[in-house]
Formats: structure tokens, C-alpha cells, sequence
């Protein structure tokens, strides 16, 4: 399940209702953060699972996130960019790309990241943004794809 359907899913809980977080993510908004919610909805579900065994964890999912499941019936498996970029690799035996934060700006509550992303053994360097490390990541792993895919003799840095 990827992180849009879970914070989804616990946006229609209000579960950043019921979130205890310190004074900095208080102030900082976490309780609306997309990668906090997703964390405190699988943390709930893996409670549930837990408790209450495989068949109850099974319904609790089927029934919070029906709306994504229902969109994904049919559609074609996609992978993220990290993903597709390591198995690419991966399959070619080569070692698997450096992620690097080149830069964090803004506020807590609003920050942008800069990331690079290296394949040595290819000489790839590319670069991404996003509202966090993990999105500047797949970002800059996308990037790296597009250069991957390029013809050769083509700019190896994106």
C-alpha cells in the first residue's frame, strides 16, 4: 500500500486526533503529516493483526481501504521509482545508487529537500526535490531512470 492510500485512510479516521507527539511535531503540524499518519495507521493495523490475528487485520484493511484497493483492481503493477532504479541495477549486478541530502530548506512544517542520487559504476548523478528525503529520493530515482534509459553518449547527469 503505498503512503497517499494509508494517510488517506487515516485522514478519514481523524487519527492525527489521536496521535501523542512532542511539543516540535505539535508545533510543526506533524498530526497532519502525511508520512506520520500512514506510520500511525500501519502501526494500528499491525496492533489489530497483533490482537486480534491475521482474518481481523484482513477485514480492519479491506474495509479502511477499500476506496484505493477498489482503483487498484485491474491496474497495472507500477513500481516506485527507488524500487524499479535498484532492481534495474540489481539486475545488471551492479551495487545499488548512493542517495545524498544536498540541502533542506524551509521551515519545519513546510520543508523542501534536495537529494542526489549517484550510480557510480554508470556515472550517473541526478538530482531531486520533494516535501521530504523519502520524495526528493524517488524524485532524484527517477531522474537517474530517465538517464538510464537515455541513448548512449547522452548527458549522464540529470
Amino acid at each position: 500500500m503505498n503512503q497517499n492510500a494509508l494517510f488517506e485512510a487515516a485522514q478519514r479516521l481523524a487519527l492525527g486526533d489521536l496521535l501523542l507527539l512532542g511539543e516540535g511535531e505539535l508545533k510543526s503540524g506533524g498530526f497532519r503529516r502525511p508520512s506520520i499518519l500512514a506510520d500511525a495507521l500501519e502501526a494500528l493495523l499491525g496492533a489489530v493483526f497483533l490482537d486480534a490475528g491475521f482474518e481481523a487485520a484482513r477485514a480492519v484493511v479491506a474495509r479502511l481501504l477499500e476506496p484505493a484497493l477498489e482503483g487498484a483492481v485491474g491496474a497495472p503493477v507500477t513500481k516506485d521509482p527507488k524500487t524499479a532504479l535498484q532492481e534495474r541495477l540489481q539486475a545488471r549486478k551492479l551495487a545499488l545508487p548512493r542517495y545524498i541530502v544536498l540541502v533542506v530548506e524551509g521551515d519545519a512544517h513546510d520543508q523542501t529537500f534536495a537529494v542526489e542520487c549517484r550510480v557510480e559504476e554508470l556515472s550517473i548523478v541526478a538530482q531531486g526535490r520533494g516535501p521530504s528525503r523519502r520524495a526528493a529520493e524517488q524524485d532524484a530515482a527517477a531522474h537517474a531512470l530517465a538517464v538510464l534509459d537515455s541513448p548512449p553518449g547522452h548527458e549522464r547527469k540529470a
